[in-house]
């Protein structure tokens, strides 16, 4: 069975449109998200309505979450300080996203489970405790074995860090599926997996970055600069 995994879309709808014309080459027969689907981006509405007119099943992510359940920010912001300077403006972003997507689509949101299983794959977010902390992609072989293996699954995927890899562990394998529409590790490109029997791949799609920038500086989206120049550079940058 052939299956792919896309997340952390973040509203980047000219990513999507690309991920899924070459899904259409890659032919799986399954396609899971790993969440954060819409906040952060120029096209939250058509990014979610397109997702649910495909009908992937999927996961709630943290910007999921914080778009239903507001306080679930400084929650995560208590719990670690380095995103505390930037509890308010990603707040800002996510009540413009907020009344963008309105009430049927924030119910839909809030739906998602932490997890998904499918065979021996499991698909979480960020970790199967949480939608907020996961292991970066350096963490030593223990902390993702730790974290994953309560999930009990040959392959665990998850996304969050925008950043992909796959490990080998005894016993095990932890895939990253980066990010589709918000790449962090230098690499525009929109990223996804694709696990195809024992064989993990991460496959990597050119899409208009200059048309999905122009989007964002004429929406209206609070801080579309800083967006823009995450896209731009695929590094994390600073509001």
């Amino acid at each position: 069975m052939r299956i792919a995994i896309v997340s952390d879309i973040h509203g980047n709808l000219n990513a999507l449109e690309a991920v899924i014309t070459a899904l259409n080459s890659d032919a799986p027969d399954l396609v899971l998200h790993g969440g954060d689907l819409a906040h952060g981006g120029a096209h939250p509405v058509e990014v979610v309505d397109r997702i649910r007119e495909l009908g992937w099943r999927g996961v709630l992510g943290n910007t999921d979450e914080l778009l239903w359940r507001s306080e679930s920010l400084p929650e995560a912001a208590e719990a670690s300080p380095g995103l505390r300077s930037l509890v308010a403006p990603i707040q800002r972003i996510a009540s413009w996203t907020r009344e963008q997507l309105g009430q049927q689509r924030l119910d839909w949101l809030s739906a998602l489970p932490l997890s998904i299983n499918v065979g021996t794959l499991a698909v979480v977010h960020a970790s199967p405790a949480s939608c907020w902390t996961s292991p970066l992609a350096t963490a030593p072989d223990p902390d993702l074995r730790s974290t994953f293996e309560p999930l009990g699954a040959a392959v665990a995927s998850y996304g969050h860090i925008h950043t992909p890899f796959t490990r080998k562990l005894d016993g095990m394998t932890v895939a990253n599926s980066g990010s589709a529409g918000m790449s962090l590790d230098g690499d525009t490109r929109a990223s996804y997996l694709l696990l195809d029997r024992d064989t993990i791949h991460i496959r990597r799609v050119e899409y208009d970055v200059e048309c999905e920038l122009r989007a964002l500086m004429a929406s209206h989206l609070p801080h579309a600069d800083w967006t823009a120049r995450i896209i731009r550079s695929a590094k994390p940058e600073m509001p």
